[in-house]
């Protein structure tokens, strides 16, 4: 098993006015040659997005992308003529492949919290498409819930992506504890912890903390106060 930890407050910082964020890997200004990606993992981005402000249309190519907002709603517009709320409770996926163009605003007075994440495609060239998907009635507590797939997958109830990557979402209780079996040998897991407190294969997380473990077969990890927790499993090749 390896392991690489990356604390909350490692992580690269940016404030425009309008948009606090937050990247667990190199992007737009912060460049650190230590954290490029995870794995097929590019980006994982915690934005907070000013009230009545947002994202300005801008393009996309060869890119999965994946909004899941933690508080808060997306107002969402692109290319392909989609206009779509995503609230709390509800993820996002965007095929950018051959090219998209899309625009994000808080239609709020309050902040919206989200996280962006990308993950690189299969192949370049592929045609772009959009989905959403309400999971509030599937995230159960205490259970690691399947959100997004790739598209060979046969779980109905996640979203698909044009990749060999699996997200879950789980909320817990303290004291509860979760074993993860790894898809195959050269997959890794990236553990992002929302918020609460986790103890996985010895590291302990605090809020927005992260971990990512290869070489292994499976995880266990513990929640050692009520938990929120996003998993990424992606190819690590």
């Amino acid at each position: 098993m390896e392991k690489v930890f990356h604390p909350a407050n490692t992580r690269g910082t940016a404030n425009f006015g309008w948009l606090k964020a937050n990247y667990s890997f190199s992007f737009a200004n912060y460049s650190d040659p230590e954290r490029l990606q995870f794995g097929k993992l590019r980006v994982l981005n915690d934005d907070f997005v000013e009230g009545k402000m947002g994202f300005a249309t801008h393009p996309h190519q060869n890119m999965e992308i994946i909004s899941i907002p933690l508080e808060g709603q997306i107002q969402h517009k692109d290319s392909m003529d989609h206009n779509a709320s995503i609230r709390t409770g509800e993820v996002q996926v965007m095929s950018a492949g051959t090219g998209v163009r899309h625009s994000e605003f808080n239609p709020s007075k309050e902040v919206l919290n989200l996280l962006q994440i990308w993950i690189i495609p299969e192949k370049n060239g592929l045609e772009p498409r959009y989905d959403q998907k309400d999971f509030s009635d599937l995230l159960k507590s205490n259970e690691l819930i399947n959100v997004v797939s790739p598209r060979s997958d046969q779980n109905k109830d996640a979203l698909w992506i044009n990749q060999d990557a699996y997200l879950y979402l789980g909320s817990f209780e303290s004291g509860r504890k979760i074993e993860h079996n790894i898809k195959t040998k050269d997959h890794g897991v990236y553990v992002f912890l929302i918020h609460g407190d986790l103890e996985i294969e010895g590291t302990k997380l605090g809020k927005r903390d992260a971990v990512g473990i290869w070489n292994t077969q499976k995880i266990t990890f513990e929640a050692t106060s009520p938990a929120k927790v996003l998993l990424i499993e992606v190819p690590m090749n």
